[in-house]
């Protein structure tokens, strides 16, 4: 995966990219949400920069060595770890999970593989997870293992 700066709009919107790709998809309903709570904007990003940096994200998702899309659409521990560290300042660090909530929740159900993510971004910034009734990390977010 590409490097952005630290605490960068770049490094906070691949973080909700990822959100998004969780459940191996990108939904209406989620781009839809993006525009209704101005999600570039409260990132520091236009639009058309939002969505570059989707296309980026999933550009070097399709890079690794995953055998299908929806493995591609995980990150492992290591690379979720480094790329969490990109964002240290607390008040991006909450704006990009409450996204990030907003966005898993707005088909009107949260994948398992979102919730998981939620949780992991939640318990590595130390803030509460933003889904009710999921402590946060109870399960790490594990890329799905390829069948023997």
């Amino acid at each position: 995966m590409r490097s952005y700066p630290h605490n960068s709009p770049q490094a906070a919107a691949r973080i909700v990219a990822l959100t998004m790709l969780a459940d191996g998809h990108f939904s209406h309903d989620e781009f839809e949400a993006l525009a209704h709570r101005h999600a570039a904007q409260s990132l520091g990003l236009l639009p058309s920069e939002l969505m570059e940096v989707l296309h980026d994200c999933c550009e070097d998702l399709q890079c690794g060595p995953q055998l299908s899309w929806d493995g591609a659409c995980r990150v492992g521990r290591a690379t979720l770890t480094r790329l969490l560290g990109e964002i240290t300042d607390p008040g991006l660090r909450r704006r990009v999970l409450q996204c990030c909530a907003e966005l898993a929740q707005a088909d009107r159900h949260i994948a398992e593989a979102e919730a998981q993510l939620l949780a992991t971004v939640a318990g590595s910034w130390a803030l509460p997870c933003p889904i009710a009734g999921r402590p946060p990390a109870l399960r790490p977010f594990e890329p799905p293992r390829a069948a023997a």
